[in-house]
C-alpha cells in the first residue's frame, strides 16, 4: 500500500512547482514535505521530482501522480453513487489547441465538479501521454485504441490551406505549385506540426520543404493570416466569417484536408469520466464533420 501522505506530497509539487508551494497547499511545513518524498523515493528506489524552477516529474514521479488523480476520482465518484458530497477531483487530459480554441471548452464547461489540467499537445503526439500514463484520457489523431483505453470516434476537424489575397497576389501569381509553396512563407504551429506539408504534398504529388514562421497558437495562425505573414491551414471553424467576407482566402480552392479525431479515456476511471466523455461527443458532433465511415 502506498502511504498517501507522501503522495499527497507529490501531487502538490507537482501542481504547485514547488516544495514550498506544497506546504503552503498542504499546510505543513516544507521539511515535512521533503521528508514525504524522500521517504517515498526511497521505498522506490528511484527519483520522482526534478528539482529545478519549477520542479518537474521524472516519468516515474508523472505516472504516480496520475494514480493520485484516478484514485481521487474513483473516490468521488463512490461518495457520489453513495449520496455524500465531495471536493472537486483533477482531470489530467491532452488536447490539440485547434480543438481547445474550437469546440472543447463547451465540453468542459458542461461537466461540473472537476478540476481540469489540460495539457496541448499535437493530435498526432497526445496519445503519448496516455502510453505513458501521464493523463487520463486524450483528443487525439490515433484511430487505434492505446492499451487500457477506450476510444470513442469524434468526427473530422476540416483545415483550409488559407491566407491574405495579398499574399496569394504576391507569392502565387503563378498558380499553386512546388516551386511557389518552396518559396513563400508558412505558418507551423511548432516542430510537431505537419499540416502544412501533408497538404503541400496532396496537393503537388510530392514532399515540398516549405520556409515556416513558428507560431505556436491557434489564433495567432489568424491573425498572422490576415496580415500577409504567411499561410497556414487553420481549422474551418475558426475562419468561416473570414472565408464569406474575403478576408481570407484558401490557396487552393476546394482542396481541404480533413483531420480525424478520437476520444480515448482509460478504462480504470472510464466510469468516473463517462459524463465527460458524454459531453465531449455531444460538443465534438456539433462542431466536427461526421468521422469517416
Amino acid at each position: 500500500m502506498f502511504d498517501y501522505d507522501q503522495l499527497q506530497a507529490l501531487a502538490a509539487i507537482l501542481r504547485t512547482g514547488s516544495f514550498d508551494g506544497a506546504a503552503a497547499e498542504l499546510h505543513v511545513t516544507s521539511s515535512a514535505i521533503s521528508q514525504r518524498i524522500r521517504a517515498l523515493e526511497d521505498r522506490l528506489g528511484t527519483a520522482l521530482v526534478i528539482r529545478a524552477q519549477p520542479c518537474r516529474a521524472t516519468e516515474a514521479g508523472a505516472r504516480l501522480a496520475r494514480h493520485v488523480d484516478d484514485v481521487r476520482l474513483l473516490e468521488a465518484a463512490v461518495k457520489g453513487d453513495l449520496g455524500g458530497r465531495s471536493g472537486a477531483a483533477r482531470v489530467r487530459i491532452a488536447v490539440n489547441a485547434d480543438s481547445l480554441a474550437t469546440w472543447f471548452l463547451p465540453a468542459l464547461a458542461a461537466v461540473p465538479g472537476l478540476l481540469y489540467d489540460v495539457i496541448i499537445d499535437d493530435q498526432d503526439h497526445s496519445a503519448d501521454w496516455l502510453r505513458r500514463g501521464e493523463v487520463q484520457a486524450a483528443v487525439t489523431a490515433h484511430e487505434s485504441a492505446v492499451t487500457g483505453c477506450d476510444l470513442y470516434p469524434l468526427g473530422r476537424m476540416r483545415y483550409n490551406a488559407t491566407t491574405s489575397p495579398g499574399f496569394v497576389e504576391q507569392w502565387f501569381a503563378e498558380g499553386v505549385t512546388a516551386e511557389t509553396l518552396a518559396r513563400a512563407p508558412a505558418l507551423t504551429f511548432n516542430r510537431k506540426d505537419r499540416l502544412q506539408r501533408d497538404w503541400a504534398r496532396q496537393v503537388v504529388g510530392r514532399p515540398v520543404v516549405v520556409p515556416t514562421h513558428l507560431l505556436a497558437s491557434s489564433q495567432g495562425f489568424v491573425d498572422a493570416a490576415r496580415l500577409g505573414l504567411g499561410w497556414g491551414m487553420i481549422p474551418e471553424l475558426l475562419i468561416r466569417d473570414d472565408l464569406a467576407s474575403g478576408r481570407l482566402v484558401p490557396l487552393v480552392p476546394g482542396a481541404p484536408l480533413d483531420t480525424p479525431l478520437v476520444w480515448q479515456v482509460g478504462r480504470l476511471t472510464g466510469a468516473a469520466l463517462a459524463p465527460l466523455t458524454s459531453a465531449i461527443r455531444r460538443s465534438a458532433a456539433a462542431a466536427l464533420l461526421p468521422a469517416a465511415p
